[in-house]
């Protein structure tokens, strides 16, 4: 079956995408017990972070005998915040917002600052994974921040997603991101490319959902 990854600009799609596999991963889990609260929230979440990539960063979608199959947001960093952010946050998420703004805080401390290219979510619509489409979404990306000379940076959210990652080149970042009471993630570095088309390993000049593929 053929694979073809084009540009997205419908930030909604992506973002209900998005929220429909992260709403049962330990993050969310973490970040709004109430299980009848997770995708309405999350879908409202994502697709507030989705908009802001369109104008400061790529979102790709990969797509399979002409359906939408999967989706990859990337920012360029740095990047701004989103403006109102927090208020926004406040407003959909009503109890639950504390917990987001903890993890924002986790994320920002953890984050580096030189210029790289963020991944902030990759999903695959449920059925489509162990196709290759994950490593497809990324490669597409990566070819580009080679050509550039330019890193990645990630936070994987499992185990499975991690084990993903180490295969396309990222290494683990010195300090897990431990959220209180609750699941780590694991912050991940992308040196570019070097001439040869190996993966170079390393944060900067001295070196970074289940089942993606």
């Amino acid at each position: 079956m053929t694979a073809e990854i084009t540009r997205m600009t419908d930030a909604t799609v992506a973002g209900e995408i998005i929220a429909d596999i992260f709403s049962r991963d330990e993050i969310t889990r973490w970040l709004i017990p109430p299980v009848r609260d997770r995708l309405p929230i999350q879908r409202r979440f994502f697709t507030m972070q989705t908009a802001h990539a369109l104008d400061h960063g790529d979102i790709y979608g990969v797509h399979e005998s002409g359906e939408l199959a999967g989706v990859a947001v990337w920012f360029t960093a740095p990047f701004p915040e989103i403006p109102g952010q927090e208020e926004a946050i406040a407003a959909f998420a009503g109890e639950h917002a504390e917990r987001y703004g903890i993890l924002g805080q986790l994320m920002d401390k953890l984050h580096p600052h030189e210029p790289h290219h963020y991944l902030a979510f990759i999903a695959l619509v449920r059925g489509r994974t162990g196709r290759g489409l994950g490593s497809l979404l990324l490669e597409e990306h990566h070819r580009r921040l080679d050509a550039q000379g330019m890193p990645a940076y990630l936070e994987a959210s499992s185990e499975a997603s991690r084990r993903l990652y180490l295969r396309h080149g990222y290494v683990d970042m010195p300090e897990l991101l431990r959220l209180p009471g609750g699941p780590v993630m694991y912050p991940m570095w992308r040196a570019p490319s070097i001439r040869d088309g190996r993966p170079a390993d390393g944060h900067g000049e001295d070196s970074g959902p289940d089942a993606l593929e």
